[in-house]
C-alpha cells in the first residue's frame, strides 16, 4: 500500500513507482488538514469531502477538504466547514466518478445482536 503523505520526497518516490507500472489508483491527492477543525461522528469517524478545483490558487493548491455536510445543510446553502487545503501531485487522467454498490446484508445465527448473552466465567 502507498501512503501520500505531505512530504514531496515520499511523494515523488510515489509518482516514480505509479510511472513503473504500479497502477492502483488514477490520482493521488496531498491535503495537509487542520486537526482542530475536524469533527467526529458518534462512531468516531470523521466524514470528509475533497474537492479538487479546475483553477489553482495564489499558493498553488487545487484541492481542498470540508466536514461532509448532511442532505439538509446543503438545501440550506449553509457554509462549508473547510478543514485543510492542498493540491493533486499525480494524476493518469483518467478520472472516473465512483458508482455506488448496494450490499445485501444477511442475518447470521451466530450474531448474537440484539440477544442476551449468559454470564461468562470469566
Amino acid at each position: 500500500m502507498y501512503v501520500c503523505t505531505g512530504n514531496n520526497a515520499n511523494n515523488q518516490t510515489l509518482i516514480e513507482a505509479f510511472k513503473r507500472g504500479a497502477k492502483i489508483m488514477s490520482t493521488i491527492i496531498s491535503v495537509g488538514i487542520n486537526k482542530e477543525k475536524i469533527q467526529f461522528n458518534a462512531q468516531g469517524w470523521a466524514n470528509v469531502t475533497i474537492f479538487v478545483n479546475d483553477d489553482t490558487n495564489a499558493y498553488g493548491q487545487n484541492a481542498s477538504a470540508a466536514m461532509e455536510q448532511t442532505k439538509e445543510q446543503r438545501e440550506a446553502k449553509e457554509a462549508k466547514s473547510y478543514i485543510g487545503n492542498g493540491k493533486v501531485v499525480w494524476t493518469d487522467g483518467n478520472i472516473q466518478a465512483a458508482e455506488r454498490v448496494e450490499r445485501q446484508t444477511e442475518a447470521s445465527e451466530q450474531s448474537l445482536s440484539g440477544r442476551e448473552t449468559p454470564d461468562l466465567p470469566f
